[in-house]
């Protein structure tokens, strides 16, 4: 099947540097990451130096600042390199994501020595990140968290368990929500743990029904000695941190949607070029044509609103209401999109000889991480009854 049968191949990016960082991701896609990505779902192999690829290659750091190390993109180019490595393998495409949110706290609200000492190997793929924000009892609600920090001289001991890391049990650090006093939302800080510091450990992956090459765990902290010039900001800056990383990490999430999108749909366009029923291909029935006529303007449609979030973002606007529609319309839209290609497919597109059923099994996930979609919901109606 053709791996990209729909998709245009200049999307009118702002720089020449920009349509190379491009050309340089879909390259790598097509042949560091497709190539073995039904393989290493199917047995749960996570791509780690992958990432160091990416980094050497210049992929993990592109909106952060070039001292450090990173591209000093604008968004609207960075989320576009996530989708083509979404539409390769949602892991890789996801792990970028998670990853450029962990660095968050750090490269915005860090020292100019913390961002010396800790940023450029980040940034370069050395130390691979997890955001660590969810726990047991709470997820969208994160001014409950519990998992506490007690200052004892210059080190946090760290106690408590957070819940749903991507990375979790390989990454080489986290970057961890601690309650620091009982303030309420005001009571909670960032640490950057480094993930072999003892008293941290992961608990087995959840057994998910999609990105089994993903881990996803549960992060204990059990007496877990941190030393205090790893806190990022002040005590007590840690929530606003927090949700000043989300916005971002939703249009992570909502650039990764439209990529599994458009390899269902490229899948699903080239099979029903080469199936024949009663002598002709079912891309000539009206049933199939107009299934996958609705399919593409889903996924023209998610990627125009995912880019105008970003162009917003990179204006220095407020974007979170957009950020928030994104995530919501995309995600919802690879749910569409990946169930419809199964339907194409017919009973091919139940089994695991073809990728659809991946995709779709991927794209629940989505409608789940970086806020529910019916937290979404709840952001735009606020944002529009203010």
């Amino acid at each position: 099947m053709t791996a990209s049968a729909t998709k245009p191949v200049d999307r009118r990016l702002p720089t020449e540097e920009a349509r190379g960082l491009l050309a340089l991701t879909r390259d790598l896609a097509d042949h560091e990451v497709r190539p073995r990505a039904a393989e290493e779902e199917a047995s749960g192999t996570f791509p780690r130096e992958l990432f160091r690829t990416l980094g050497r290659a210049g992929l993990l750091g592109l909106p952060y600042d070039e001292a450090h190390g990173g591209g000093a993109q604008p968004y609207e180019v960075y989320l576009q390199v996530v989708e083509e490595l979404a539409a390769a393998r949602l892991t890789v495409g996801l792990g970028l994501s998670v990853h450029t949110l962990s660095c968050h706290a750090l490269a915005n609200f860090g020292s100019e020595a913390q961002r010396d000492r800790w940023l450029p190997d980040m940034i370069g793929g050395e130390l691979l990140g997890a955001y660590c924000l969810s726990e047991p009892q709470s997820g969208s609600d994160a001014a409950a968290l519990r998992t506490r920090a007690v200052r004892e001289g210059e080190v946090y001991v760290v106690t408590g368990t957070k819940a749903w890391i991507t990375h979790g049990g390989v990454a080489d650090f986290y970057s961890t929500t601690v309650r620091t006093s009982d303030d309420g939302s005001h009571g909670i800080s960032v640490l950057l743990v480094p993930g072999d510091t003892p008293g941290v450990s992961a608990a087995t992956p959840e057994r998910k029904m999609g990105m089994q090459g993903s881990p996803t765990t549960q992060l204990l902290f059990d007496g877990a000695r941190v030393a205090a010039d790893r806190l990022l900001g002040g005590e007590g800056d840690g929530f606003g941190i927090a949700l000043s990383a989300l916005d971002s990490g939703r249009l992570g999430i909502a650039a990764c949607a439209v990529g599994v999108a458009q390899a269902a749909l490229d899948y699903a366009v080239s099979y029903a070029r080469e199936r024949e029923q009663f002598g002709r291909a079912i891309a000539d029935f009206q049933g199939i044509s107009f299934m996958l006529a609705d399919m593409a303007t889903a996924v023209e449609a998610g990627r125009a609103l995912y880019l105008a979030a970003a162009r917003r973002r990179d204006a220095g606007l407020s974007f979170g209401t957009e950020a928030a529609m994104a995530k919501l319309f995309c995600t919802d839209a690879a749910m569409r999109v990946t169930t419809d290609a199964v339907q194409v497919l017919g009973g091919y597109g139940y089994t695991r000889d073809h990728p659809v059923e991946r995709y779709m099994r991927e794209a629940k996930a989505l409608q789940i991480v970086e806020g529910t979609n019916q937290i979404q919901r709840l952001v735009i109606g606020r944002a529009l009854t203010r």
